[in-house]
């Protein structure tokens, strides 16, 4: 917990004492998808978590289905970065930086401080097994009250905006909260967790297409916008976008192409011209940072970034975020699709 829970932690508090623990211009309408599958990877990476901790993190990742063991793991390597000992100057302890107050109403006695799987009777922020277990039931808490709210966006965004500013400050504002500390944090977890994903072991685009690759998972969870962002970012859309900041299909694989090549690639703004640029390749013979597009409605009227292994990260539709889905979900493999390489 950061700074920004300060604000919050103390009338947080009493009420938490009273509980039981519980655990988006020009085509886009393409997007209107429906049934479109998440296919967002849950599975562990234990090559990037220190080997002490991996038991835990695998434990705490079973807690509840809202919370996975590479969230678990990306914030803790954004808390702490795995220092067990951390503390904060605003008095954040350990592994998952629990705030003293926060930690009293949740702590859980899980390991012992010889890092063994058996409670030694004290629940201690200082020890990992105890840190890891209370930050996952608390995430877990933190999902209910936010689903509860039903603000829609993805959830996974709105736990965390929870950990770092307070479910209070999620209600607030119906959604993220507009703290830059709050909305960075979020941004930097989500970007991560791919690197904690076993589902997601690398598969080389070589430099620029894992570039590309790099700059659109930079966005997950980022809300569908009709319309809306290009180059820039996230943008304002219109039509049935009016009101959302985020992207649409072709604005996100306008904007990690962009990036990825410092500017030289401006790609056109629709999804029918972007899969006439760049060099054809056999979808056999794809690879990460590739662009697939997809006709859905007699054009090509789709598109997003191939990651590798059978997946591709996009933007689909009003109402859902930038996610990454499986190119063999029947949905996409009944449709003729194009594969245009850039860079």
């Amino acid at each position: 917990m950061t700074t920004a829970a300060v604000r919050w932690a103390g009338g947080l508090l009493a009420v938490l004492l009273t509980m039981v623990v519980g655990l988006s211009v020009v085509a886009a309408a393409e997007e209107e998808e429906s049934g479109a599958p998440q296919g967002l990877v849950t599975a562990l990476d234990g090559e990037r978590v220190p080997p002490e901790y991996l038991q835990w993190i695998e434990r705490a990742g079973k807690e509840c289905k809202a919370v996975s063991a590479p969230l678990i793991a990306a914030q803790i390597a954004a808390e702490s970065n795995w220092n067990p000992t951390a503390q904060s100057s605003a008095g954040a302890q350990g592994l998952s930086q629990f705030l003293p107050g926060t930690w009293k109403t949740w702590g859980v006695d899980a390991a012992g401080k010889d890092g063994g799987s058996e409670p030694d009777g004290v629940a201690d922020p200082f020890t990992p097994g105890d840190a890891i277990m209370t930050q996952a039931r608390y995430d877990c808490w933190l999902a209910s009250k936010v689903t509860a709210m039903g603000l829609g966006g993805d959830p996974t965004r709105l736990i965390l905006a929870a950990y770092n500013a307070g479910p209070g400050a999620v209600e607030k504002f119906e959604g993220l909260p507009p703290y830059p500390e709050t909305q960075n944090y979020v941004s930097k977890i989500v970007a991560s967790m791919a690197d904690y994903s076993g589902d997601m072991a690398v598969e080389d685009g070589g430099t620029f297409g894992n570039r590309v690759v790099a700059y659109a998972k930079k966005w997950l969870g980022t809300p569908y916008a009709w319309g809306g962002g290009g180059p820039e970012g996230p943008g304002r859309g219109f039509a049935q976008g009016a009101g959302t900041v985020g992207f649409d299909c072709s604005s996100l694989v306008q904007y990690a192409v962009y990036h990825a090549s410092s500017g030289r690639t401006l790609l056109p703004r629709t999804s029918q011209t972007q899969v006439t640029e760049g060099r054809e390749v056999a979808r056999d013979d794809m690879r990460p940072g590739d662009v697939i597009g997809f006709d859905l409605h007699g054009s090509y009227d789709h598109i997003g970034i191939y990651l590798g292994h059978g997946q591709f990260i996009h933007a689909p539709k009003t109402g859902d975020v930038v996610k990454i889905s499986d190119l063999d979900d029947s949905y996409y493999t009944s449709r003729p699709q194009k594969v245009r390489r850039f860079g």
